[in-house]
């Protein structure tokens, strides 16, 4: 029985069969000027079996019958004119090898592929044309109408793309270079400049307006989003550059304008061979993978094919989450997902002992500051600085040769609990690379710390809290008006740790650029302004800062400097360093039997971390 596809593909053959008789017997009439009485003419039918046969026996071997009509494009057109070219040539000498008795005249063979071409091009192109048109007509019954915003390869293969679209009906895009204003994209004009959005959106009847502009600058894209919020619509934009590159997605997957492309920066510049030659073939092992950094930096180290990847992770349902994630992803990645406690010693052990890894990204931590600064300080200690010292011993124990460590810019001149914790444990990593790497012994293992600040949509993070309260119907929770916080997005900060390890040579503790500070009361707005709302519709409210939060962060401490690195968003920070009776005393008290209340962890944590400030 003939399927849909084969009975497609046999009328296509049946067309391609009649074209090339047509072409031959066109290129014959050219050549005698419409004279059939010619002698010479009677060859046209002598030759044509042979012809038929040779031409369309090419166009087999050329596969020109795999594909459908209504795709037909560039690659397609290219295929004709090489099997038209190449089945002329075959033509030629199948008649030179077959001595019929006639003469075809050397213009024939010119005139015929030129004939073919158009012919068999021409029905791909109608079809295609009447077909699409078709579709769009109907689509464009429901569709809604929108304005594309940059009229440069994104917004052309953007239009190009919602052709097909029963969502969105593009009426016109819009870009700030006159030389574009009054030419057409795919039949579409582009309409004027960015500032006239409100005036155009308002006489085409237009609630919708689509950014295309992936690889802009964020300020361009903020300016975009912006004068749409100003003229009254809601703000779509198309998938980031680099995922477009990356074919992970096509410039037709729509989403929303989120916070990231408000406050994104300039695309982070990645020594990405330096990186496939450190991970790649290699055992890496991710604590905390099924955290928002966590398992960012699987998804990531994922890209340069390490030998294997553990993931390591306390929380079960995070894990089984992850672990889902990557055997549908990355199949053939080997993966090895581990249930465990970064201060279970024995546990620590066993994983390190049996797969060896080389590298360790140590991002398990407790790090909500509120919950961690009363009831949980204790924990919180254990966790961060415990466990740090669990892990970090068992690497040099067990070979690692990169360690590391996930720290936050908390961590400097901290107030809170966690923030001293986290710079406690970065004193530990100092202390034992120390004791590692006298001279800086080949094999020891090498300690790497990152600070960064807040990210974007983490665990913990503000803005989740600000969606639920504006779903709500407001009103927003705001602890200050002046509180500021620096942010990044989660695959900025994890490329940075990522370029941070590799260039680390031990001991140092890198600082990332983390822009301006951004006050939490304008991301408020925002965030209310892109759900569609104004402050009007969502009050803000200011509650007042919370336990162990600072107005402001810091990226260095008071004794602390920086120092430049090849890199133009890495610093390093020149802290202070303790030497081994300290981490003996230290681990004394980390082992303690019972439970300190708060008060006293806090007085305690201000003895170890001098720069500490309890509240």
């Amino acid at each position: 029985m003939i399927g849909p596809f084969k009975s497609r593909s046999a009328l296509a053959f049946a067309h391609d069969v009649v074209a090339v008789g047509v072409a031959w017997i066109g290129a014959y009439l050219l050549r005698f000027n419409f004279d059939t009485s010619d002698p010479y003419f009677v060859g046209v039918w002598l030759t044509l079996p042979w012809i038929l046969v040779t031409q369309t026996g090419v166009f087999l071997l050329f596969g020109l019958y795999r594909g459908l009509w209504r795709y037909a494009s560039v690659p397609d057109l290219r295929r004709i004119v090489l099997a038209a070219v190449v089945g002329v040539t075959a033509t030629a000498l199948v008649l030179q090898f077959a001595q019929l008795p006639v003469v075809v005249p050397r213009s024939v063979f010119v005139l015929d592929p030129i004939l073919l071409i158009m012919l068999m091009g021409g029905s791909r192109l109608a079809y295609r044309t009447l077909k699409e048109n078709r579709l769009v007509s109907l689509n464009a019954l429901n569709a809604q109408p929108v304005l594309v915003l940059g009229a440069g390869d994104a917004g052309a293969a953007l239009v190009r793309s919602l052709a097909r679209s029963r969502e969105w009906r593009v009426v016109g895009l819009l870009d700030d270079n006159v030389g574009k204003h009054g030419l057409q994209i795919h039949a579409l004009p582009v309409l004027g400049r960015l500032d006239e959005l409100p005036a155009i959106a308002e006489r085409l009847s237009v609630s919708h307006a689509i950014v295309a502009l992936p690889s802009a600058s964020h300020t361009e894209r903020r300016r975009a989003v912006e004068l749409c919020t100003q003229a009254g619509l809601r703000p779509l934009t198309v998938p980031a550059f680099d995922d477009l590159v990356s074919g992970r997605v096509t410039i037709s997957a729509l989403r929303h304008v989120e916070l990231d492309d408000l406050l994104g920066r300039d695309p982070v510049s990645l020594d990405t061979g330096g990186l496939r030659e450190w991970l790649r073939n290699r055992v890496v092992m991710v604590t905390g993978a099924g955290g928002s950094i966590g398992s960012e930096l699987c998804r990531q180290i994922a890209r340069f094919e390490p030998s294997r990847l553990i993931l390591f992770e306390l929380n079960e349902f995070a894990l089984y989450t992850v672990e889902q994630e990557f055997r549908s992803r990355h199949p053939d990645l080997p993966l090895t997902p581990f249930i465990g406690d970064v201060k279970d010693k024995a546990r620590v052990e066993q994983v390190l002992q049996q797969y060896r890894p080389a590298v360790v990204f140590h991002a398990a931590a407790f790090k909500h500051v509120p919950l961690m600064e009363d009831d949980n300080a204790w924990q919180a200690v254990l966790n961060n600085v415990a466990g740090t010292e669990v892990l970090a011993r068992a690497a040099i124990e067990h070979g690692v040769e990169k360690f590391v460590f996930v720290s936050t810019d908390k961590a400097v001149n901290p107030t809170s609990v966690m923030g001293a914790s986290k710079r406690l444990a970065e004193m530990v990593c100092q202390s034992l690379q120390s004791t590692v790497s006298p001279g800086a012994r080949d094999g020891a293992t090498r300690f790497v710390m990152v600070r960064f600040g807040n990210v974007l949509g983490s665990t913990g993070s503000v803005i989740p809290r600000f969606r639920e309260q504006i779903a709500a119907g407001g009103p927003v929770t705001v602890t200050h008006p002046e509180v500021t916080r620096f942010f990044m997005s989660i695959p900025e900060a994890v490329q940075l740790v990522l370029q941070a390890g590799l260039m680390g040579k031990g001991g140092e503790i890198f600082v990332l650029d983390m822009g301006e500070p951004v006050r939490i009361a304008d991301l408020a707005r925002d965030l209310i302004k892109l759900s569609g709302y104004t402050s009007d519709d969502i009050e803000i409210v200011y509650t007042g800062l919370r336990p162990g939060e600072k107005l402001y962060e810091e990226p260095l401490a008071a004794d602390e400097n920086a120092l430049p690195t090849p890199h133009p968003k890495l610093k390093i920070a020149r802290a202070r360093e303790e030497n081994q009776d300290w981490l003996r005393r230290l681990d004394e008290w980390l082992e303690r039997r019972d439970t300190p209340d708060s008060a006293r962890v806090k007085a305690d944590l201000a003895k170890w971390v001098p720069e500490y400030s309890v509240h």
